[in-house]
């Protein structure tokens, strides 16, 4: 019964691996809803600060106004980007923690599948050698019933 015991032992560890699979997921998801936010507000901010600067767009601005305006949102737009960069990375961390959870699964229920049909052999065995300890006792008593007639 040793091979049923280490592949018991197989699949707990197989189980441990996929629950830390699972964490490992659940976290790549919220660090990529973070940096998702984290792009969507800087974004916000900036068309929020361009229809500010829509309306002033009517008065007359100074020339230094208007280039460091400029200058802001271009460093806006490029933190955006950035930050777009940063969203893609998560993205990708997140695929492959899904794919390692999927690999984790399979490996899990196909150890779960061997442990159930080593067990049932081990079942089956179990009864044949019952039947046969069975056979063996009706076979003697009818013997000795034979025997003592």
């Amino acid at each position: 019964m040793t091979k049923p015991n280490a592949l018991s032992v197989a699949v707990e560890m197989a189980t441990r691996q996929r629950d830390e699979a699972r964490r490992v997921l659940q976290h790549a998801q919220g660090a990529q809803r973070a940096a998702q936010d984290q792009l969507q507000v800087l974004q916000g901010y900036a068309q929020e600060t361009e229809s500010r600067w829509g309306m002033r767009a009517q008065a007359t601005v100074a020339p230094e106004v208007m280039f460091h305006h400029y200058h802001f949102m271009g460093r806006l737009d490029h933190a955006a980007g950035l930050q777009s960069g940063v969203v893609d990375d998560h993205a990708q961390r997140v695929a492959l923690a899904q794919q390692q959870l999927r690999d984790a699964e399979v490996r899990l229920a196909s150890l779960r599948k061997l442990l159930e049909k080593r067990q049932m052999e081990a079942l089956q065995a179990q009864a044949r050698r019952d039947q046969k300890m069975t056979d063996e006792r009706a076979a003697l008593r009818h013997r000795s019933s034979a025997h003592g007639h």
